[in-house]
This record gives structure tokens, sequence and C-alpha cells, in this order.
């Protein structure tokens, strides 16, 4: 338990449960809601159970139950409420919930049951967009704020990342490929967050395509080569921290001048938020920019 985070601040379970900080603090006066406690120097924190009661009062709140109620209910029955609510609907948030509190706890047995008890409604490709994507979103902005570490972040995703690779290699074990279409997935020089464009690739081999994955931080010469292999190309790839702004330009350029023009049968399909710092009207002849990646999968 030592690696465990157990020490909250009212900002820290503000950005966690979504409820501001100014409700948690009236809930705390007026239903005795949440203890507090305080450090040798007299700083006010919470711990983890404070966090986990928490979550489970929004969640409750959520689903119509007001707060006058909820402090009536027996503390220790609160978990199993929560859990019988959803297991009749709203799934997806408690999800949600249960997946941060794997990865507060780096709880590994949280995860895999959180996950088999999902798939026995879902499809994996609804609960990467129902679940994954929501808690990956909400990730990001816990780690800007300093709610989490690095190795949270690390965790969860290399938990996420084993999902997608297992149900893409189910799909690939089984595929004919007769597309004469490929798609070439890259991340750009020093850009590593793939998760996304490792869910792109599934969803192009579910399609029928042929799909080549080259992973994170290839540089452009690299790509080159395989235009000596393929004659109808689809390059894609996910701008999430890399390239930066300042050098954004000067790589499309470089896409369109080593890459584009080489071939009229050489697509590039792009995704990420570094996009928002482009002019997207000014992109090359056979370059798309895509929003999401339904946006981009429905182009498919």
């Amino acid at each position: 338990m030592n690696n465990i985070k157990s020490q909250f601040s009212i900002k820290d379970l503000e950005n966690l449960t979504g409820i501001k900080a100014h409700t948690i603090r009236i809930w705390e006066k007026r239903y005795n809601l949440l203890e507090p406690k305080r450090t040798d120097t007299n700083i006010r924190y919470y711990d983890l159970a404070n966090f986990q009661k928490l979550l489970n009062v929004s969640y409750l709140n959520n689903n119509g139950y007001k707060i006058s109620k909820i402090t009536t209910i027996d503390e220790d029955k609160i978990p199993q409420l929560v859990r019988e609510i959803a297991s009749k609907n709203d799934t997806d948030n408690h999800a949600v919930n249960a997946l941060k509190l794997a990865m507060l706890n780096f709880d590994q047995a949280l995860f895999y049951n959180t996950y088999e008890s999902l798939l026995k409604e879902k499809s994996f490709r609804s609960i990467f967009y129902d679940v994954f994507i929501p808690m990956l979103t909400d990730m990001g902005m816990l780690w800007q704020t300093d709610t989490i570490t690095p190795a949270h972040e690390h965790f969860i995703t290399t938990l996420i990342r084993q999902k997608i690779l297992v149900n893409t290699e189910k799909i690939q074990s089984k595929h004919v490929n007769n597309s004469k279409k490929t798609f070439v997935l890259y991340l750009p020089d020093n850009e590593i967050h793939e998760l996304g464009l490792m869910f792109i690739n599934y969803e192009i081999v579910s399609n029928g395509y042929h799909s080549i994955f080259l992973g994170p931080s290839v540089p452009l010469n690299s790509l080159t080569d395989i235009q000596n292999y393929y004659d109808d190309i689809i390059f894609v790839s996910y701008f999430t921290v890399k390239p930066e702004k300042e050098n954004l330009s000067d790589y499309i350029d470089t896409f369109n001048k080593v890459i584009l023009k080489k071939s009229s049968n050489t697509k590039f399909w792009v995704l990420g938020r570094m996009l928002s710092y482009l002019n997207l009207e000014d992109l090359p002849n056979n370059m798309k920019a895509f929003g999401s990646i339904k946006e981009l999968v429905e182009e498919l």
C-alpha cells in the first residue's frame, strides 16, 4: 500500500469527482459527509476513504438521490447501493469511477474485474468509446493539475494498451487481406502517446484493410521506403504533443514535399490536439484533418 496516493486536497477531490469544492464544503458542514484530517503542519487533507465515499455519493446524487437522503443511509450500505444501481443503468460512469480508483491504487485486479463486467454487456469497441475515452480525457486533466503522477498514467495506459493489442490480434489472426489500400500508422519524432493510434489501427483492421503499424517516434525519412512497396497508401498520424506548434507548419510542408508529392495515390490523415494551432484550410492536397477517432473511422 506504500505507493498508493492516500492524501487528497479539496482541489484533488473536485478534479477527481467533478463536484465543486464549494459544494463539497457545504456537504461537509451541513451533513458531516466527510471527515478531513490535518497534517502535522495543520493543512487539511482527505484520505482515500473520503475520496471513495465522495465518488459513491456523487454517483447516487447523479442518479436522483438527494444529498439529504444519502446521508441517512448507513455508510457501509452505500457501496452496495451504488453497485445495484450500476448493474441496472449508467454502468459507464460507474466504470469510469472504478478505473480511476484502479489507477490511484495501482490495482490491476479492479481494472480487470471492471473490464470483464463491462464485457458482459458491451463490445470492446463500445467499451473503448464509452468508458476508456472518457477515462483518458479525465486522466489528462488530472495529470495536468498534479492530482495524479506520471506513474499513475503509465499504469492505466499500459493496461488499456494490452486490451487493444489482444483485440487487434484476434481480428488479425482471422483476417484475409484482399484490400489494395494500405494504411500506415505512425507517430512523429518524440511523440509517444499511442493509445489513440492503436485503437485506430484496431478499427482499420476490423474494416478489412491492410494496416502497417509503425508506432511512436518515427522519422519522416523512414516513411519513404514504404512507398516503394505499395501503390495506394494512406498515412495516419496522431499529433498529441508533437510536432510542437512552432514546428507544425514546417513538418506539414516537409511531409507534403517528401511523401505526398512523390505519389498522387498517397494521402495523409491526421488528428490530435496540436492541429488546433494550424489553419486547416491551408493543408496541402491529399491531407485531411479529423476532429475525433469516430470521425476518422466514419471515413473508412
